[in-house]
């Protein structure tokens, strides 16, 4: 079936519109890699701000090691279970 001279012309420039719309939504820069890459911008930021806090925290921490005995005892017995001379530790057995 031979169409028309008249609706061949039509389909040229609906095809181009078609494979520009293709490579608008599906291309390397189209709106689906936007939307992907926003996406990981996303989590980037809200891993950053994590890391931010974690970084203040721990700022916090070298600075009270440095300046507060009391401190640096605390973590002294707590994390390496370190007595003074004159103390005695009762460990009583968990329960079960």
């Amino acid at each position: 079936m031979k169409l028309p001279f008249q609706k061949k012309m039509y389909l040229i420039p609906a095809g181009c519109i078609v494979f520009i719309l293709f490579f608008t939504v599906f291309g390397d820069k189209g709106l689906l890699r936007i939307y992907e890459l926003r996406q990981d911008k996303t989590r980037i930021d809200a891993r950053l701000a994590e890391t931010k806090n974690e970084n203040e925290k721990l700022k916090l921490d070298i600075a009270a090691l440095k300046t507060d005995r009391r401190y640096l005892e605390s973590i002294a017995r707590k994390d390496f279970g370190l007595v003074r001379s004159n103390e005695v530790i009762y460990q009583f057995p968990k329960e079960k």
